[in-house]
């Protein structure tokens, strides 16, 4: 397990990215459960955020890509609108405890 952040630091209904062993990751906490995600999206391959750590659509109801604006359903990753309607992001096992969020890194098919 690797340790991402402490608690506080991911506010409810926000997100916040991170880099692992030279995987970009990022984690979004809504309803007090926290989502771990890659951050690649499924059309293109590209990095989802628009700004560091902006992930959300303006209603932070869900995860935006900023270079298609496909959208995702924060709990499962579910592409629900947009060029890849169907596809997932790939999720993380993450837990959280009285230290923080940690998250399992996933190994790739580059690490193989």
């Amino acid at each position: 397990m690797k340790f991402l952040c402490p608690s506080a630091t991911l506010a409810e209904g926000a997100s916040l990215g991170f880099e692992q062993d030279g995987a970009r990751v990022f984690a979004v906490r809504r309803g007090g459960q926290v989502y771990a995600y890659k951050n690649r999206c499924p059309h293109r391959g590209v990095p989802l955020e628009w700004q560091p750590n902006q992930f959300l659509d303006p209603s932070a109801s869900l995860i935006q890509c900023a270079t298609h604006a496909a959208l995702f359903l924060i709990e499962t990753g579910e592409c629900v609108a947009g060029p890849c309607a169907g596809q997932f992001l790939t999720a993380l096992d993450c837990h959280e405890d009285n230290q923080g969020i940690w998250m399992t890194p996933e190994e790739s098919e580059d690490d193989v």
